[in-house]
């Protein structure tokens, strides 16, 4: 074997395995496995999980922060405004070294696959050649999917759809659409059915905005689930947001959910974002904005948290951590119970992969040997501790190391130093 981890946990509940990998795959594992290998790690009872994977960001943006200014208020509206005040200054040299950094900070926390959205409004489609060569040039460490977005809206932008079918033509994955934006309702109907019609006619996947709002009658997901089910799309389109479902009537929602399974559409939440962007016109009590997660889980509908935004016109802060996006996802959500917490360490790991299509991922034989150690015994205590990343394999090869989280002390009046694990 090229590479054994020996006594490892894994994320299902079983402890104290080894990993054999050869050949970029995961060859065997089991209980003290009769193998050798031409390198050996110790996991000592630590996790071993398959790599983390977020459904929803915007590598276009990241990084970006100041640019051209500041947004002083913090809220949806001046992002967006920012951000088309940024757009006409972009340059790909400019758009390709933010997004490898981003990149590069991303492999280190072991999140190896990003679903990314891309502005399609810009007629000159700077940022959707750029990504397509950072796609490139990641692609031997992480995997990158790019959404066709029309961030002004498809229909209320003029070109935005021609621009949307020309990237899409140039090697971009999937649809997007943001119905909430169209000038109405019924425009913003209409643009779900011609996006809907157009990735069925390609067989691509869907994933919308929708209804990243506090509006409670903002309810496109309606008409997207409708559209799935309706042109056979099950499995292969998301929802996005969805915020406005937290203000919805309860008795709608109670109709909602079920349409939402019957299309096959899949949720992604955005923790760290929706929290801190909605809401803003509530005084007290104000709303947390992030959409009902349990009652999705609940009614068998799969659910992933999204990054969306670090350090661009939408939000200042982040770091590629998808366990800081899912403690917020459990916190805001008050999934405290221990299956609802592996739910939401699920829903940055084995939940996105298969929103994604992911092939050949997870912690099984004949399966990429994709990989990250981290330095916590279950899923749990990951999320509790935001547990540092011992090690990230990408194909069996290992592109990433940090040591434990060890401490020192030197305290008065103790006769010695005290070392220990910071997580035990």
């Amino acid at each position: 074997m090229d590479v054994v981890i020996r006594n490892a946990n894994l994320a299902d509940g079983r402890q104290g395995v080894d990993i054999a990998i050869e050949a970029g795959r995961i060859a065997a594992i089991g209980p003290a496995l009769a193998v050798t290998a031409g390198r050996e790690i110790d996991a000592g009872g630590d996790l071993v999980s398959a790599p983390f994977v977020d459904a929803h960001f915007h590598m276009d943006a990241t990084l970006s922060y100041g640019l051209p200014r500041v947004n002083a208020s913090g809220t949806l509206l001046e992002g967006i405004a920012l951000w088309g005040e940024l757009k006409p200054d972009l340059t790909q040299q400019a758009l390709i070294g933010r997004a490898l950094q981003y990149c590069d900070w991303a492999v280190a926390r072991g999140l190896l696959a990003i679903r990314s959205h891309v502005d399609v409004c810009d007629d000159r489609l700077l940022a959707v050649e750029a990504l397509l060569e950072v796609k490139r040039l990641v692609a031997p460490y992480l995997d990158l999917q790019l959404v066709a977005f029309p961030q002004d809206g498809v229909l209320r932008s003029p070109t935005a759809l021609a621009n949307l079918k020309r990237a899409i033509a140039m090697g971009v994955d999937v649809v997007g659409g943001i119905p909430h934006f169209e000038r109405t309702m019924a425009d913003g109907a209409e643009s779900v059915r011609i996006l809907c019609e157009f990735a069925a006619e390609q067989g691509l996947r869907v994933d919308m905005h929708c209804d990243e709002s506090d509006d409670p009658h903002s309810r496109h997901i309606e008409t997207l689930a409708y559209e799935s089910n309706r042109l056979g799309l099950h499995g292969r389109v998301t929802g996005s947001h969805l915020t406005s479902m937290h203000s919805m009537d309860n008795y709608y929602v109670s109709k909602l959910l079920p349409l939402i399974r019957e299309g096959g559409v899949a949720a992604i939440a955005n923790p760290l974002i929706n929290i801190t962007l909605q809401g803003r016109h509530d005084t007290y009590p104000k709303r947390r904005g992030m959409t009902r997660v349990p009652e999705l889980l609940a009614a068998g509908i799969d659910v992933a948290f999204g990054h969306d935004c670090v350090m661009d016109p939408w939000y200042s802060l982040g770091s590629g951590d998808m366990l800081e996006v899912a403690q917020m996802g459990l916190h805001v959500a008050q999934m405290t119970g221990q299956d609802a917490m592996r739910a939401c360490f699920e829903a940055v790991t084995t939940t996105p992969a298969r929103i994604l299509g992911l092939e050949q991922y997870g912690i099984a034989v004949g399966n990429h040997a994709d990989l990250v150690l981290l330095d916590a015994a279950d899923p749990v205590e990951a999320i509790r501790l935001r547990a540092a990343r011992r090690l990230v394999m990408r194909r069996g090869a290992v592109i990433a190391e940090a040591p434990r989280a060890n401490a020192r002390l030197d305290l008065p009046g103790r006769p010695d130093s005290v070392n220990f694990r910071l997580n035990r």
